[in-house]
């Protein structure tokens, strides 16, 4: 069965869900009217309801008739906060699914290694203008170009949202092209078209092509040739490099296609145990990958003590003269200042490596909570740096500017494009999907098939499905 007729398939599935999730509207309706009114509800009610349940969620591969999947009687002592929880979830999953056989289809998968191929060409000649250019390259990333090939745009599509992030690749004279395809495919779709971090040259091409521009936080980029550790202002960072050197410390740095496989590996399988059950984050400045031989020219900074690694930097190019940071991981019983001293070894050895610029991380909010901070701040820019610092709880907001602040950095401005003020609250929320910021969760059916009377279900939840 090829692609398009499982999704003509599907498709039928989901207008025959709008039958059943209507049953289950209606029958709730009726317990919150019998309710309302002080009856009890009826049992032929919670029968029905029951048995649309049975209908909605039977065994995969059945043939859905009355006959196979007759509910059990159901128990006894439905209460009110159960009849109105029934119909809150029934109305809303009707809404959702109204748009299913209308919704239009996702891109039916990752780009190929043509279009890799092609992108790598583009960042040969033009790499260097955009810090983000390597991060195009992630595989979960679909590609349309100009209609010359001379410039390119790297999407997702998330919750009807079609997300580039970064300047678009190649000759900046052949953006406008791959800028209006890329708005014309989300107009077939009716998706939402947003960009998330591009540069001031980026946010001006999107302008021109009809979008707005709002400036999102700042890019930390340090100067080998401007960086020192002396001074007033890097004391902190001399005091954790020198606390960590004390402690038995010490860094090796190389390019990725330097280290052997097997060390590869090693240190990939690292990198996963330190992050732990956390979801790898990342869409608009991270890889999402280590260790791929075609990703050679990356740089990997190391921390090693009494032989043990304690952690490494990824950093991926930036044109033929810079790094843009990816990834950063530490033992977690590792001394504090590592990612510090990790930092500074790079800069340190970056000449070496022919490197001038380092791309850190992005700061959200810089200005504001800069400016919200200094003496003389007015009461609603410290409300506004209030709040940015409470959700620093969940996000790393301050903590990340705080960081980033601490090696003297150029910042660089970063925006988002968006069609109107309106769309912003949706074009946020699918961004921090893409950056696995909200995971939604995704519970199994067990326990409706067993209260639909189905037994216990040998179907595969939805998590894994």
């Amino acid at each position: 069965m090829d692609g398009d007729e499982i999704r003509a398939r599907n498709r039928g599935v989901d207008a025959a869900g709008l039958v059943l999730l209507a049953e289950l509207v209606r029958t709730g309706r009726s317990w919150v009217d019998a309710l309302a009114e002080d009856r009890s509800v009826p049992e032929d009610a919670a029968a029905d309801l029951q048995h649309a349940l049975a209908r909605l969620l039977g065994p995969e591969g059945s043939s859905g008739t009355d006959a196979e999947q007759a509910p059990k009687a159901p128990a006894p002592g439905v209460d009110e906060s159960f009849a109105i929880a029934a119909l809150d979830l029934a109305q809303g999953l009707e809404a959702e699914a109204r748009g299913w056989p209308l919704r239009p289809a996702e891109p039916a998968g990752a780009r190929g290694q043509h279009d890799e191929d092609a992108l790598r060409v583009l960042l040969d000649g033009h790499g260097g203008r955009d810090s983000l250019g390597y991060f195009a390259l992630r595989r979960d990333k679909s590609a349309i170009f100009s209609s010359s090939g001379k410039a390119a745009v790297t999407y997702r599509v998330v919750s009807g949202v079609i997300l580039a992030s970064g300047d678009p690749l190649g000759d900046p004279e052949a953006w406008p092209g791959a800028v209006a395809r890329f708005l014309d495919l989300a107009d077939q779709h009716a998706w939402v078209p947003a960009v998330m971090g591009c540069s001031e040259c980026g946010g001006q091409a999107w302008r021109r092509a009809g979008l707005d521009v709002l400036e999102l936080g700042d890019e930390a980029v340090v100067y080998t040739e401007d960086f020192t550790m002396s001074g007033r202002a890097m004391r902190g960072v001399r005091q954790a490099v020198a606390r960590v050197e004390r402690a038995g410390y010490t860094t090796e740095i190389r390019r990725l296609g330097d280290i052997p496989a097997p060390e590869r590996a090693e240190l990939a399988a690292q990198a996963a145990a330190w992050r732990g059950a956390q979801t790898e984050r990342g869409f608009s400045m991270a890889l999402g990958r280590f260790g791929d031989p075609a990703d050679g020219a990356c740089v990997v900074v190391t921390a090693v003590q009494d032989g043990r690694m304690r952690g490494f930097l990824h950093f991926v190019p930036w044109g033929e003269d810079g790094l843009s940071l990816d990834l950063m991981r530490r033992d977690r019983a590792a001394d504090n200042g590592v990612n510090e001293f990790l930092i500074a070894a790079a800069l340190s050895a970056a000449p070496d490596l022919g490197v001038r610029r380092l791309s850190l991380n992005f700061a959200m909010f810089r200005d504001a909570l800069e400016r919200g901070g200094r003496l003389g701040a007015g009461p609603v820019l410290k409300a506004w740096r209030g709040i940015l610092v409470f959700l620093s709880r969940w996000f790393q907001i301050d903590s990340l500017y705080r960081f980033n602040a601490k090696f003297r950095p150029v910042w660089e401005p970063r925006y988002v494009c968006y069609p109107t003020a309106a769309d912003l609250p949706r074009i946020a929320i699918a961004a921090l999907e893409a950056e696995a910021f909200i995971v939604w969760p995704r519970p199994s059916l067990r326990r409706l098939r067993r209260w639909a009377g189905l037994g216990p279900s040998t179907g595969r939840s939805i998590a894994a499905g």
